[in-house]
């Protein structure tokens, strides 16, 4: 089974080279683990891996002298290409999933739900909050993968859920799903 550094590593670094201090691999594995310990900003990303860093550079084998800023933080995420991070993080969920013990039938039952990003409105740019669609396989509880709703309103989640669940093969699943979904001509 591939490890999480494994599979973030196969996303490209659109950095340059000049001045490059923190590989992205190791970046990008210390802001999962800090928000998996609940950091919700650049900032407290930065002070979890400023006060982790020497612990984190004997574990996973890195070899920074210290954290990076916050500031450097944000460039590093805002920089990446989001579908491929999504297309790693998917290649990990679905290692993860090879190896669950569960039996095929219980694998067939998923939810899927569509939710709104918080402080992704921006009134000042005049955009709309962004909304995201997660399929979560219910007995492993593992999240498959995410794709971005597009438009308005909560009708645009039908093609959205239609689309995700193309994109994951999950055909013959048993899905859960809101209610919206009932539509007939859907």
């Amino acid at each position: 089974m591939k490890t999480l550094k494994e599979c973030l590593a196969t996303v490209s670094d659109p950095r340059r080279a000049q001045g490059k201090r923190y590989d992205l691999v190791h970046a990008l594995l210390y802001c999962v683990l800090a928000v998996a310990s609940g950091a919700t900003s650049y900032r407290k990303i930065h002070l979890f891996i400023d006060t982790h860093w020497q612990r984190l550079n004997e574990v996973f084998g890195s070899a920074w002298r210290r954290a990076p800023a916050y500031t450097g933080i944000r460039k590093i995420l805002q920089g990446l290409d989001a579908a491929e991070l999504e297309q790693a993080m998917r290649l990990m969920a679905e290692e993860q999933l090879c190896d669950a013990p569960e039996a095929p039938v219980q694998r067939a039952l998923v939810a899927m739900d569509g939710k709104t990003l918080r402080g992704s409105l921006d009134q000042f740019e005049d955009r709309k909050a962004a909304q995201v669609l997660s399929a979560l396989a219910v007995h492993e509880r593992l999240v498959l993968g995410h794709v971005l709703i597009e438009g308005e309103g909560k009708d645009h989640e039908i093609p959205a859920v239609q689309r995700l669940i193309e994109e994951l093969d999950l055909a013959g699943c048993i899905f859960t799903l809101d209610a919206l979904h009932l539509q007939k001509n859907s």
